[in-house]
């Protein structure tokens, strides 16, 4: 798939068969992803695969904060991905400094780049995904024993899809750009 392609036709979905995607095509998109810029090549994203249907049925249950759409994507979804990153890495210098005044929010940029790479990487090979992030951090940090000095940046459900989504209106780009 080009790349354009990709961008163009990757959607949300919410809705997944019920088959886990294989570990070969998991290595296979994050080996894409890590390709995702970072700050002073950083590359603090790391990829937590959640298939374990108690550790996910927690996450759903306790970790929702009441947003019950997304317990039910989670449940439905044969894979979770928690996505970390570790800290005091994006935004900072050897000293412990910040060096912008953006400070340490460089890290949740830096995930999210990695994110977006992951989903488009797995669109690329047939996999459906959304990222959510209504969450309690500690609650999922907890659930999957995450390493020390890392943070939860993002929970992205992954699976084959069970559904097919039409493209939102999409703004203008008389709306969203500015030449100066």
């Amino acid at each position: 798939m080009e790349a354009l392609e990709c961008i163009k036709t990757r959607r949300s979905i919410r809705k997944f068969k019920e088959n886990a995607v294989s570990k070969d095509t998991l290595t296979a998109i994050v080996e894409a992803a890590s390709m995702s810029p970072s700050w002073k090549n950083t590359q603090i994203a790391r990829y937590n695969i959640v298939e374990n249907a108690d550790i996910k049925k927690d996450i759903a249950e306790n970790a929702t904060l009441g947003f019950e759409h997304n317990c039910g994507i989670i449940n439905g979804a044969p894979q979770l991905v928690v996505v970390s990153m570790v800290g005091m890495r994006c935004g900072y210098e050897k000293d412990g400094s910040f060096t912008t005044s953006k400070e340490d929010r460089w890290e949740m940029f830096d995930a999210g780049i990695a994110s977006q790479t992951f989903c488009l990487a797995a669109h690329d090979m047939g996999v459906g995904s959304v990222i959510m992030g209504i969450f309690d951090e500690d609650v999922v940090a907890k659930a999957i024993s995450l390493p020390e000095g890392e943070k939860v940046a993002a929970l992205i459900a992954i699976g084959y899809p069970d559904q097919e989504c039409v493209a939102p209106r999409r703004k203008t780009t008389d709306e969203l750009m500015r030449v100066l």
